[in-house]
């Protein structure tokens, strides 16, 4: 079959790669007929993380069941389905209490399991034309026949639910006011959640025009940190108070201010002075314990600068973590099915998957209007 196979940094190249196979009696096939680019997949890209040539990127997938195993129940050929991002074997001591984003039995020595990313266990990615789904009654989340709302569901593997799990971490709540930090897919995704979940006034803050704008499409307010401390912007429309919760949906690439170089805990100190005292944060922006691309020797090793005395004067809570996908995924696939939530706004790309390695380079390079691209292996 075909797929999206990592070269080195920088280079990705569509090449034949072997068939996915059932392997165990929970397993199922999957024909990928949707899967998506994630910001994450480019830190694998850039050659920012351990991964080595000849890994098979994609987690964001959705397909028709081509094969199910023996030991399936639920699932049977001509299904289409959803998967999460992460793979979960739903019956461990993390499972079982819903945090499959860590699931202590997928990936030995680790906890939680991914396809096609690095460390994140022998999971073939579904950038390609077939991806094999462990655990396949638990993992996989059906979907309406036919190909209707196809870019919406899809979203359902990782960023529409990351964007509202960065909700449930600061625990936003019907008339809350949430500052979102980061305006790309997961930032909008936040921003879009939070205004489902009830909040009262949304400010996105980034520096890309198009970003910015989209933000004000979906109703929230939009705050270019290129024109001033976005946390004194911020202020300055909530009575001087800041707002009752923040989310960071950046992670370790932020930018400091008015310069062009990372800084990776710029995100995390802004909030503290952005929420008001008492408040809470949410953090599903990824930090990872090792970056070869930091900036200095600690945070090369995953330690920042965070003021963490701020945080604990004005009493704020923290939440951190990667999306538990299963938690959030059921209700916000009936929320699309209703009309009620359309997340395909994000999307600014639907490409075959020949076109895969220009589309990375021009996501890469944020150029041409590149923010979220969906790959159709079969188109």
């Amino acid at each position: 079959m075909r797929a999206v196979v990592y070269k080195g940094p920088f280079e990705v190249a569509i090449e034949q790669v072997e068939d996915p196979r059932i392997q165990h009696p929970n397993d199922v096939i999957v024909r990928v007929t949707s899967t998506a680019i994630c910001g994450s997949d480019l830190h694998m890209y850039e050659g920012r993380t351990a991964a080595e040539p000849g890994i098979v990127f994609g987690h964001e997938n959705l397909g028709v069941v081509e094969e199910a195993a023996e030991g399936v129940t639920s699932l049977s050929r001509g299904d289409r389905v959803v998967m999460p991002f992460n793979v979960a074997c739903g019956f461990c001591k993390n499972c079982t209490a819903g945090f499959t984003g860590f699931c202590l039995t997928v990936n030995p020595g680790f906890a939680g399991g991914a396809y096609g990313y690095v460390a994140m266990g022998p999971y073939v990615g579904g950038q390609a034309e077939y991806v094999r789904v462990p655990y396949a009654d638990f993992n996989c989340l059906k979907l309406p026949e036919g190909t209707e709302k196809e870019t919406d569901f899809v979203l359902l593997a990782d960023i529409f639910p990351t964007g509202y799990h960065g909700n449930e971490l600061a625990d936003v709540r019907p008339g809350d006011s949430v500052a979102v930090y980061g305006g790309g897919p997961v930032g909008l995704m936040a921003a879009y959640s939070a205004m489902l979940r009830g909040a009262s006034k949304v400010f996105v803050v980034d520096r890309v025009a198009e970003r910015l704008e989209k933000a004000r499409e979906i109703g929230a307010v939009p705050v270019d940190f290129t024109q001033g401390s976005p946390a004194e912007q911020i202020k300055e429309q909530t009575d001087g108070q800041g707002t009752d919760k923040g989310i960071d949906a950046v992670g370790y690439q932020a930018q400091a201010q008015g310069e062009d170089r990372e800084e990776p805990a710029t995100v995390l100190n802004a909030l503290v002075e952005t929420v008001r005292p008492t408040g809470a944060l949410g953090v599903p922006g990824l930090y990872v314990p090792r970056d070869p691309g930091g900036p200095d020797e600690q945070a090369k090793h995953g330690m920042l600068m965070v003021s963490i005395g701020r945080l604990f004067e004005k009493g704020l809570r923290m939440g951190t973590g990667q999306c538990n996908v299963k938690r959030y995924n059921r209700h916000l696939r009936d929320l699309i099915i209703e009309d009620r939530a359309k997340p395909s706004f994000v999307v600014s790309h639907e490409l075959p998957l020949d076109q895969a390695p220009s589309a990375y380079e021009k996501f890469d390079k944020r150029v041409e209007g590149y923010t979220k691209v969906v790959l159709h292996p079969h188109a």
